[in-house]
Parts: structure tokens; C-alpha cells; sequence
């Protein structure tokens, strides 16, 4: 048994995607009695099943536990907690998520006689799963909101050495930090920045009159390189292992392009998550049905990027048996609630 704790709350796990199917299986390999909670005929009903755990409905998953895990796409969280958490929950049970949208902005306000944590894993679901699977574990963070028991942190710790996280550093932090890094981080550095200078580095390249396919290598491809080697040892490993002409250019030229005038957008980008700009924005996009956003992912999926990589990468056999973590990802236009956010 890893948990690390003599509580041994039985856990039901809201949603069976990339996160809530890893959390499930390295829950229950930890000795935790999980159980599912699926709508019945869902598309994740008979891989739960198959997977050999006792499945519910929803509410009588909820119903039975001592800790609720909701691990569905945030923005399906506020209505399923309505009509099928707070009903049926016992009362002074610990309501734990692995993302703090929901409560954080408001969405969600939780009855005060139940613990609210919360416990993010920093990294997809695969990860997550195959991390723990060779006895090692993704980091994580994780919160109090509410501590109604008096022992909320003990039921996070225990749940966070449960899929793993405890094996690394489990760093303490609150619903507001992790909201707001994380979107931060998502907006602009990890998906919108990056992808965007992607882009738009190819388009400068390519509209210069080199070809676009060296441009795809050289903006696209090659970016795995240096991400991999910042990720295994930092700025500091990638420095030892790039050309000194590489070096250069990296510390004379990248200034150009990260200037303050990029710094005051990642500024401007960090207020409008504070304020609570962006959270209604996209609450009011999903609302009134996602025409905006459906409109602003076709045409990140039509760039002419996309067609070169995909002719490039038909040649790269090497990719057929790469492993294929679930990325983190908005929620689907009409997700059903075990759909679980990654």
C-alpha cells in the first residue's frame, strides 16, 4: 500500500478521462476502495468496467463516498455539482478537485460543512499513470479551501500520495495561485505563446521564400529538442548542450522578440485572469454555444503549418510507437460529466 496515511477514505471519482482514469487506477493500486462515477450507456462506462470498478451513477457514487473527486471538465463542474454533488453528498465530506476554475471564480460555492481541497498533478493523465507505474510519481500541488473536519490537509496529502504525487515534492499552495498560474502559464507560455511564435515564425520564414518545409523543422520540429532538454535540466542543460553560435543568438536575439512589449501583453494577460476578465469571457463563450471559439480552433487547424507537418511527419515511422499523453485541453463543446478534463 503507498498511501501513506491510517484514514482511508472510500473515494468516488467523478469522470473517466485522461486524469480520472489514471487517478482511479493509482488510487485503487494504492489500497484506496474506489468507486466511478459514470452516466450509464457513456462512452466511458464499459473502460471503467473493463478496468474491473464498481461503477455508479453519479449521485449514488457521491451518495457512498467520504471524498468526491470531481475530475470533469471545468466547465460542466458548476452544474453537476448542483444537481448531483450537493444533493446527495454526505454531510462533512471532502469535495476535492484537481483544478480551482470553478470555486475560485465563483461558480461553485461549496456547502460549508464540507472539506474542499484540491490536488493537481503537473502533467497529463498518461503521465500520471505510467509515472506511478514504475514507482516513481508526477509532482503535484495541492490546497485547502475549506476545512471543515480539521483534517481537509491530511485527506489532500493522503489522496496526493495516493495517484503518486506524494512520491515528489508536494508543494502546498491555494485555489487562487493554482487557478491563476495555470491559466497564465497555459495562455502565454505553454499553448498561446508557444504556438503562436510557432506560427508565426514559419509565416516570417516562409513568406521570406525559404521552403516550408525546412521552416516546419526549423520553427516546429526542433522545438521537442530544446523543450526536452529544459524540462530534464533547465535553462542551464540546455546551454550545455546547444552550439556557442546557438548560445549567441539565443542571448543577443531572443530579447528582440520577448521585449518589454511582450512583457507588458504577459502583464495584461495576468490581469484579466486576476480581475476575472477571461473566466467570464470563456464562461459566456461556453454558454452561448462556442461559436467564437469553434471558429478560432478551425483556423488554428486550416494553418498552412499543419498540412506540411502532417506530409513531414507520414515519414517519421519513429512516431507510430511514441508514447501519446492526453495534452491539457479545453473542454469539448458538449461534454457529458465523465468526460474528464486532462
Amino acid at each position: 500500500m503507498n498511501a501513506t496515511t491510517a484514514f482511508q477514505p472510500k473515494i468516488a471519482v467523478i469522470g473517466y478521462g485522461s486524469q480520472g482514469r489514471a487517478h482511479a487506477l493509482n488510487l485503487r493500486d494504492s489500497g484506496f476502495d474506489v468507486t466511478v462515477g459514470l452516466r450509464p450507456g457513456g462512452p466511458t462506462e464499459q473502460k471503467a468496467k473493463a478496468d474491473g470498478f464498481k461503477v455508479k451513477t453519479p449521485d449514488a457514487a457521491v451518495a457512498d463516498a467520504d471524498l468526491v473527486a470531481v475530475l470533469t471538465p471545468d466547465m460542466v463542474q458548476a452544474q453537476l455539482y448542483r444537481t448531483v454533488i450537493e444533493p446527495h453528498i454526505r454531510v462533512g465530506a471532502c469535495l476535492l478537485f484537481a483544478h480551482g476554475f470553478n470555486v475560485h471564480y465563483g461558480q461553485i460555492a461549496p456547502r460549508a460543512d464540507l472539506d474542499v481541497v484540491l490536488v493537481a498533478p503537473k502533467g497529463p493523465g498518461a503521465l500520471v499513470r505510467r509515472e506511478y507505474e514504475i514507482g516513481r510519481g508526477v509532482p503535484a500541488v495541492y490546497a485547502v479551501h475549506q476545512d471543515s473536519s480539521g483534517r481537509a490537509e491530511q485527506l489532500a496529502l493522503a489522496y496526493c500520495g495516493g495517484i503518486g504525487g506524494a512520491r515528489q515534492n508536494a508543494i502546498r499552495t491555494t485555489f487562487k495561485e493554482e487557478t491563476e498560474t495555470d491559466l497564465f502559464g497555459e495562455q502565454a507560455v505553454l499553448c498561446g505563446g508557444a504556438t503562436k511564435l510557432v506560427q508565426a515564425g514559419w509565416e516570417t520564414l516562409v513568406e521570406a521564400g525559404y521552403q516550408p518545409e525546412i521552416a516546419y523543422y526549423e520553427c516546429l520540429h526542433e522545438l521537442k529538442l530544446i523543450v526536452d532538454l529544459l524540462y530534464e535540466g533547465g535553462i542551464t542543460r540546455m546551454h550545455e548542450f546547444i552550439s556557442e553560435t546557438a548560445q549567441y543568438g539565443d542571448l543577443t536575439r531572443g530579447p528582440y522578440v520577448i521585449d518589454e512589449h511582450a512583457r507588458a501583453q504577459m502583464r495584461k494577460i495576468l490581469a484579466e485572469i486576476q480581475d476575472g476578465t477571461f473566466a467570464r469571457q470563456w464562461i459566456a463563450e461556453y454558454a452561448a454555444g462556442n461559436a467564437h471559439y469553434k471558429a478560432l480552433k478551425q483556423a488554428d487547424l486550416d494553418h498552412p503549418i499543419e498540412a506540411v507537418g502532417r506530409k513531414l511527419r507520414g515519414a517519421m515511422k519513429w512516431l507510430d510507437n511514441a508514447p501519446k499523453p492526453a495534452a491539457k485541453a479545453p473542454a469539448p463543446v458538449s461534454p457529458q460529466p465523465e468526460e474528464a478534463a486532462a
